[in-house]
């Protein structure tokens, strides 16, 4: 469905997208996973004809996204910002954005109407857009979108600064405009986000470092993980411990990152008992798709 081939997009001296080659299939919710910073908004720019890239290729359904406009037609791009007007109302907004594609008012009236029983959108149509929710601004974003009834969504951080329900919201939306046979290409920093998907490619620093199912990932993890609770929030409290190859703090929880859980395991408790500090749940967990990408990054940065 959207072939990237050797991609690779600088500004001046800064290397954005450095030789990325990707394959997003029909019907399939393919996420870009990665920090700010790291090439994620460059790369869909290309990907629709947005940004000329120096080096590699791009092909929606088998065409140039920059020479076919059908191409372009049945792609629905919705970019990370919220570009619409504000001062417009939702309808006014959505009417705008389907006259740029020459749809007829009767056309741009049932296809938002289609859209709307998805969003949930109704009731609001003649509300500004600067008083909605963030929610609710990313919905009619989705909604002007999906105007031309795209095959193809292309989706820069739809969910960036919104409250989790509405994140939850938003990503029933996808699923049910997948099932109806839609390919999504979405990008997110969230990595409980990168769950949600079929197929997650990782990217920093403008490469791409691995991808995969979700599923695939956690099996291709060559670590072990131990989850320990504890009364410290000292984020270096294992540092110094040798059978730990790295630790991240969540919270009120440390992920230890192992080779053998269950060499590791006494390690632990009787570093935490030389400290005095009692162990409030130990155990072996698997890894989650956050725990994969810092153990990937830190790998690049090794």
């Amino acid at each position: 469905m959207i072939r990237i081939a050797n991609i690779t997009k600088a500004f001046g001296g800064n290397i954005a997208v450095n030789d990325v080659s990707l394959h997003v299939k029909k019907q399939e919710i393919f996420g870009l996973v990665g920090p700010d910073g790291a090439g994620k908004t460059t790369l869909l720019r290309v990907v629709c004809g947005l940004i000329t890239p120096d080096r590699g290729a791009v092909s929606i359904m088998g065409s140039d996204p920059q020479r076919l406009e059908g191409a372009r037609e049945n792609l629905g791009y919705m970019p990370q910002r919220f570009s619409l007007y504000g001062d417009l109302t939702v309808m006014e907004n959505i009417s705008f954005f389907g006259s740029m594609y020459k749809l007829s008012r009767q056309a741009i009236r049932e296809r938002a109407e289609e859209v709307f029983a998805v969003t949930k959108l109704s009731g609001f149509e003649h509300r500004l857009a600067d008083n909605l929710s963030g929610g609710m601004k990313q919905k009619l974003a989705l909604t002007c979108a999906m105007i031309t009834r795209p095959g193809i969504l292309v989706l820069d951080e739809p969910t960036y600064g919104v409250d989790p329900e509405s994140r939850k919201d938003f990503w029933k939306i996808l699923y049910r405009l997948n099932q109806e046979g839609r390919t999504i290409l979405v990008t997110t920093p969230y990595m409980d986000e990168a769950e949600l998907c079929h197929t997650v490619a990782f990217i920093n620093q403008g490469r791409v470092i691995k991808a995969g199912s979700p599923l695939q990932l956690k099996r291709d993890f060559p670590y072990q993980l131990l989850e320990v609770m504890v009364g410290s929030r000292d984020p270096d409290l294992f540092r110094s411990l040798d059978l730990v190859l790295d630790s991240s703090f969540y919270g009120d929880k440390y992920h230890l990152v192992v080779a053998d859980a269950a060499a590791a395991r006494p390690a632990v408790i009787d570093h935490l008992a030389r400290l005095n500090i009692p162990v409030l749940r130990l155990l072996q967990i698997a890894p989650t798709m956050e725990d994969i990408f810092v153990s990937l990054a830190e790998q690049e940065v090794g």
